[in-house]
């Protein structure tokens, strides 16, 4: 099965990947400036997430190999892999797995640790919209605001809301297998995976998911590592500080 993209652009393969309950939308717009600058740009949509297909099995090893089955199928070779968050834990595995592949690896605010389960109440607020009651968007983010209080993160979550027909919505995730196998978003990374090649990890000066006690560990698995922080930026450090999200990735890429 084929994973989902939006393709925009000619030139060099860019090939990004969204974080955890997202979808390539949220990449739209920096993608956008990618492909004016020269890029073919691939925003794709990750097994279980978007418009790509459900499945049982979810962890980074499939995912990584979903990537590697649309790179063959597209004719993708030494391409440019941005990660965000879970895709960026996607890219990670990919580039140790599939490096002779990669000309450069961007991974955005998440370091190659371990992370404990921390998505609970997002997903419990999900498990909680009924579709047979709820039959506007505004009543969807009524159920959501009950668990989710910053009105940043609903709307994020509410992308994944969509019309199945005229008289119901559904959720574009596999929310049942979502749930299930939250855990393996937190995996790291094994032990002796290393990728030589170039890499810039993009951390959110605000965020609390890369910190100066990452940085050995990085530089273990990626020796080649520059380490980057957008001051005044959370974890979705491209959609709150776009322009210098853009102007760092460009920099490191020119």
């Amino acid at each position: 099965m084929t994973l989902h993209s939006q393709i925009i652009g000619e030139g060099t393969p860019f090939v990004i990947l969204h974080g955890f309950l997202g979808m390539s939308d949220n990449w739209r717009t920096l993608g956008n400036q990618f492909a004016e600058n020269g890029f073919q740009v691939h925003l794709v949509d990750q097994r279980n997430h978007g418009r790509s297909f459900h499945s049982d099995e979810f962890s980074y090893e499939v995912m990584a190999a979903d990537l590697k089955t649309y790179c063959d199928e597209k004719g993708l070779d030494q391409i440019v892999l941005l990660g965000h968050s879970m895709g960026g834990k996607t890219a990670m595995e990919y580039a140790v797995t599939y490096g002779n592949r990669i000309s450069r690896l961007i991974i955005a605010d998440i370091a190659p640790k371990y992370y404990p389960p921390h998505h609970q109440d997002i997903l419990k607020a999900l498990s909680a919209l009924d579709f047979s009651e709820i039959t506007s968007r505004g009543q969807a983010e009524e159920v959501l605001a009950q668990y989710i209080k910053e009105s940043g993160v609903r709307l994020f979550i509410m992308k994944n809301l969509y019309r199945k027909n005229k008289n119901e919505f559904g959720l574009r995730i596999n929310l049942p297998v979502l749930s299930d196998k939250v855990d393996n978003i937190g995996v790291g990374l094994d032990d002796d995976a290393i990728f030589e090649g170039d890499t810039l990890f993009i951390a959110g000066g605000k965020s609390n998911y890369v910190d100066e006690m990452d940085k050995p560990l990085i530089e273990k698995h990626f020796p080649a590592a520059r380490i980057e922080t957008i001051e005044g930026a959370g974890h979705w450090l491209h959609a709150e500080k776009p322009e210098a999200f853009f102007t760092m990735c460009m920099t490191f890429l020119k």
